[in-house]
């Protein structure tokens, strides 16, 4: 993809050459930093040439370097040149340098000051720094700028009509048992009575909660903090409040008590991993982010089910079968490893319009007041369209018990959220289905062996294919594969 700035306008276009034109409008770098190919229409001199020895390098290269200078290095570095500078005020590099002291350290939280390199030196507005960088030509610089301000709202529009996520007013338990436990979907009418749906809003949080200490991803920070930040950031990839013992911390019941702030949809069943009483692993977090925040593609731990339930704001999701291969998202041959080296922005800028062709893809708006199925092992990557509140919770449904047992039983070193003291979780959740759903464990059991036996079978096919190749044997044959014949898992 070729960057260029519209000479025009002051602004900066991304044109898709391989494409119908003009795919999104930038505005100016506030420092003046330019995509690299305008450097071929530029009169003056490039600041790229005065960096030394620096300029032998690719910027890709520079900029790999500097993430391992700590702050006095960085900062000696950016005062030698002009293009050095540019490459010193990259946030990501404060960001990084921040949260390495936050965790080395319990002193009291920051305040929050714009950015993280302004927060990190507690360099006040009046002080910072306003070099003009209008002669810097880099899309290692300039692409950060243009992923935190593309309009989100464009890709979760026009939504392929085979594409778009199923809606629906509500489901009882036989209906979403019998046909929709394997499909994601939408219910717009199911949270409707939860209390949170008429109570909670960002606002309302920081007034009730200001001084309550949330995790948002490798920071603890107080919410009147993270307000502070929400509110005034330009991150490519803003920080996610998501946590795990927000109920705790907030003193709030959840469930069927007559006080509870919500419960659990009764369309979903029983959660089996309930039988694991203060055993089970990690399951519902409370989550709250600026617009652009949100999950690049997972599947979601354990083999589990989730919903997510809007309380205010808007999200956008897209979502791949289990079988799928995502473009972008790059998968270990044995699943233990998922990279995904796109933040969410990029990810959208290059590979969106290429998903959406791709058979299974489902999208959809899940909005305030909706609640959204994320079905066993789906691949799915969610953004905020704006600030907003959600509640997530993972659950394991009668329909996906095989798959949850296949996964403790066949992947333990993937298994996550359980108690280091439990040293086997699937002994563990057999032993307690044993004693609660012993007709539920037997059919999974079952069901386990039968998928056993049907890969063992296909493997000595195909090994016995490899042999008679060997011995000069192997001609042509043809057949069907049985009509109900399972894709191997």
């Amino acid at each position: 993809m070729l960057l260029t700035e519209n000479q025009n306008h002051g602004g900066s276009k991304m044109a898709n050459l391989d494409g119908p034109g003009v795919i999104d409008s930038i505005p100016t770098h506030p420092m003046g930093i330019k995509p690299l190919g305008n450097q071929y229409f530029a009169d003056g001199p490039n600041a790229r040439q005065y960096t030394g020895v620096f300029g032998q390098l690719p910027d890709e290269m520079i900029l790999h370097l500097l993430e391992y200078l700590d702050a006095i290095s960085l900062r000696k570095l950016a005062s030698t040149c002009r293009f050095l500078y540019a490459f010193g005020q990259l946030d990501d590099l404060w960001k990084t340098l921040f949260v390495e002291e936050q965790m080395n350290s319990k002193g009291k939280s920051p305040v929050w000051k714009g950015t993280w390199k302004a927060t990190y030196l507690n360099i006040p507005a009046e002080a910072r720094s306003n070099i003009d960088c209008s002669n810097i030509f880099s899309d290692v610089l300039h692409r950060p700028f243009v992923c935190s301000h593309i309009a989100l709202e464009k890709y979760a529009s026009t939504i392929p009509a085979s594409n778009k996520i199923s809606r629906l007013a509500n489901l009882s338990y036989d209906e979403f048992a019998q046909n929709w436990s394997n499909t994601p979907f939408i219910l717009t009418d199911c949270i409707r009575a939860w209390p949170v749906c008429h109570e909670w809003s960002i606002q309302q949080l920081l007034r009730q909660f200001p001084n309550v200490s949330f995790r948002a991803e490798a920071v603890d920070w107080p919410f009147s903090t993270y307000h502070e930040y929400m509110s005034e950031n330009n991150d490519e990839s803003p920080l996610y409040l998501f946590d795990r013992w927000f109920a705790e911390k907030m003193n709030i019941d959840i469930g069927s008590q007559e006080n509870s702030v919500y419960w659990a949809p009764d369309c979903f069943g029983p959660d089996l991993f309930e039988v694991l009483g203060a055993e089970r692993p990690a399951h519902r977090w409370l989550i709250v982010g600026p617009a652009r925040s949100g999950s690049t593609f997972h599947k979601d731990p354990n083999a589990t089910s989730a919903w997510n339930a809007v309380v205010q704001g808007s999200k956008y999701w897209i979502m791949f079968p289990p079988s799928s291969q995502v473009p972008g998202v790059f998968v270990s041959e044995d699943n233990s490893e998922v990279t995904s080296p796109l933040s969410i922005a990029e990810w959208l800028l290059e590979f969106h319009t290429e998903a959406r062709t791709i058979p299974g893809c489902i999208e959809g708006i899940c909005k305030a007041g909706e609640i959204l199925h994320v079905p066993s092992g789906w691949w799915h990557l969610v953004v905020n369209l704006e600030a907003g509140i959600a509640l997530t919770q993972n659950f394991v449904p009668n329909s996906h018990l095989a798959d949850v047992l296949s996964f403790l039983k066949n992947k333990p070193e993937q298994v996550t959220g359980f108690n280091r003291g439990i040293d086997s979780p699937f002994e563990l959740f057999v032993q307690r289905l044993e004693q609660d759903y012993p007709e539920l464990l037997s059919q999974a059991l079952d069901e386990l062996e039968r998928r056993s036996q049907k890969k063992k079978r296909k493997w000595e096919e195909a090994v016995g294919t490899k042999e008679e190749e060997a011995n000069g044997s192997g001609g042509f044959s043809f057949g069907f594969a049985e009509e109900d014949e399972e894709e191997i898992p």
